[in-house]
């Protein structure tokens, strides 16, 4: 490569060329003083050292510091693709989210606007970026490549059987050796992907579509394999199956998460703080008095293909279903509304949560199991729509990515994608509504259906009324990372970004917000309610 080098060089210095056009100048440094000549280049040199002294900043590259000792790196080093080959192809295939970050930096981005990557913009630390954390990823994997570890086969064997009582026994002991016995790595990777929110952005913003929350689940497994779990990660990754319990008594419930002393405990028992109180009435209790049937297979296959084009089926989410109980019976109120007959379908776990915290063997069976049933129930033809965009995401992404080919196809729609098609069949409306409405959307959704934040417009000016789209990035909640005590400053970092200052500057009451979890975050540190855009059309129906 030097050779090819030094005479491109020589070729098109004799014909009065320049040997960079836009990129690469980085590795071709060691030619830039002949160039430039001695005399620029030094001036180049005085700059460098004015801004970065202690060349820190791409060391080495386009020039060093004037008076230091510091050499330009050169096109025979050894660059990224040497420690890459050392990581074996099924590996590199398997973590090819990481693997495939070419290094473009897009993800360095301080739009507070822009959902990209929450966490770099709160940190302003590198590592905190999707390029930082695949930089991380990848020099892990060629550690354990180095000891002769198979990541894949590791995860293969956590998948399929159970803890034993010595490797549970082992965790607890290399967790209390952290610190006194020889340098992990895996805790400087840990650190990293601990201050990501998994809100996704970046498997869609990014142009190599760097999936930082696919290969952090991955990697957080396997951590765990070795060392043993905060207690909020047992919460989080089993709340789904507590929270049927829990709302058989909501009241004991909130009597003990809300209280003073109850938030002191599990702060400290737990580290989890700001629980969001259950529903009172409760879903069920409440269903007696909505126009809604219960889910009977029975029933719903004996229709004829033109009576099922009249129903509509609700799929619950732990988020709305329990904690957020009025929402799930405005959307059914609404569907009522526009002529249709909704049913609401028995809650499944959805698992989310146990991705982000890495439970892949628990999520395995739980998307499983939930998807087995939604491929059933999608046999009849019948719409599935579910009222968190974010879950319902789920069943598109990560269900897919976990259940791979064994994946039986099925359908859940957002509340805008049900809502679309209906619009031909409404009957336009006079805007009888002269103030606009504001729309915050959450990140994840409007990373993944970039067309959300028009349909909802398109939706409301059928009902006549006009919209706003607030430019707004990511809230700071991010499902369960805004509870976890030590992300509290973060998580209202975050928020005073974009969200904060823009609600500061609308009336509260006519601003709107898809996603429960930024709900619950302007709640939290605004004291404001803020209504779902189907409780706001459901209102202009009434």
């Amino acid at each position: 490569m030097s050779t090819i080098s030094d005479q491109v060089v020589a070729l098109v210095a004799k014909y009065g060329g320049l040997m960079w056009g836009e990129h690469g100048k980085g590795f071709r440094s060691e030619y830039g003083p002949a160039f430039f000549g001695e005399e620029l280049f030094e001036e180049l040199r005085k700059v460098k050292a004015a801004f970065d002294p202690e060349n820190r900043m791409n060391p080495g590259k386009i020039c060093t510091p004037s008076d230091s000792n510091e050499e330009l790196v050169k096109v025979s080093a050894v660059k990224r693709g040497t420690y890459d080959r050392q990581i074996p192809v099924v590996v590199r295939d398997s973590f090819r989210q990481a693997m495939e970050c070419n290094g473009n930096g897009l993800c360095f981005n301080y739009d507070t606007s822009s959902p990209m990557c929450p966490s770099m913009k709160i940190t302003y630390d590198r590592r905190h970026s999707p390029k930082g954390r695949a930089g991380i990823v990848r020099e892990w994997l060629r550690l354990l490549a180095e000891q002769g570890i198979d990541p894949v086969v590791m995860e293969q064997t956590l998948r399929d059987k159970s803890p034993s009582v010595r490797t549970i026994m082992a965790r607890f002991k290399n967790t209390w050796l952290v610190g006194k016995q020889e340098y992990d790595f895996s805790h400087e990777v840990m650190d990293a992907m601990n201050g990501c929110l998994a809100c996704k952005a970046c498997a869609s913003q990014c142009p190599i579509k760097v999936d930082v929350p696919s290969f952090r689940s991955r990697f957080i497994n396997l951590y765990y394999s070795r060392y043993q779990r905060p207690a909020k990660d047992y919460l989080v990754g089993n709340i789904e199956n507590l929270l049927p319990l829990m709302s058989k008594a909501p009241t004991l419930v909130n009597t003990v998460t809300q209280s003073g002393l109850g938030k002191s405990l599990i702060k400290k028992a737990i580290g989890y703080i700001d629980s969001p109180a259950l529903s009172k009435p409760t879903l069920n209790k409440s269903l007696s008095a909505l126009p809604v049937s219960l889910f009977d297979l029975d029933t719903l296959s004996s229709l004829s293909d033109d009576e099922r084009t009249e129903y509509v089926l609700i799929v619950q989410d732990p988020f709305t279903s329990f904690y957020d109980a009025e929402l799930v019976a405005d959307f059914i109120r609404l569907a009522d509304k526009l002529g249709k007959k909704p049913v609401l379908l028995p809650f499944k776990p959805n698992g989310k949560a146990q991705h982000v915290k890495g439970f892949l063997r628990e999520f395995a069976k739980t998307a499983g199991s939930t998807a087995a049933f939604l491929s059933q129930v999608a046999k009849l033809g019948i719409p599935m729509v579910g009222v968190d965009s974010a879950l319902v995401l789920c069943y598109r992404d990560e269900y897919r990515e976990v259940l791979g080919e064994t994946a039986t196809p099925f359908d859940v729609l957002t509340v805008q994608e049900w809502l679309s098609p209906l619009l031909p069949a409404l009957p336009l409306r006079e805007t009888r509504d002269a103030d606009a409405w504001h729309l915050l959307a959450h990140c994840t959704e409007k990373t993944k259906l970039p067309g959300t934040e028009a349909d909802w417009k398109a939706i409301f000016a059928r009902f006549g009324v006009n919209m706003n789209v607030v430019s707004v990035g990511c809230c700071g909640m991010a499902g369960t990372y805004g509870h976890e005590a030590d992300k509290l400053e973060n998580s209202q970092g975050i928020y005073g970004l974009s969200w904060q200052p823009q609600l500061e500057k609308l009336p509260a009451s006519r601003c709107m917000a898809t996603g429960y979890s930024c709900r619950s975050q302007v709640k939290r540190f605004d004291d404001t309610h803020l209504l779902h855009p189907l409780q706001v059309l459901l209102k202009l129906h009434s």
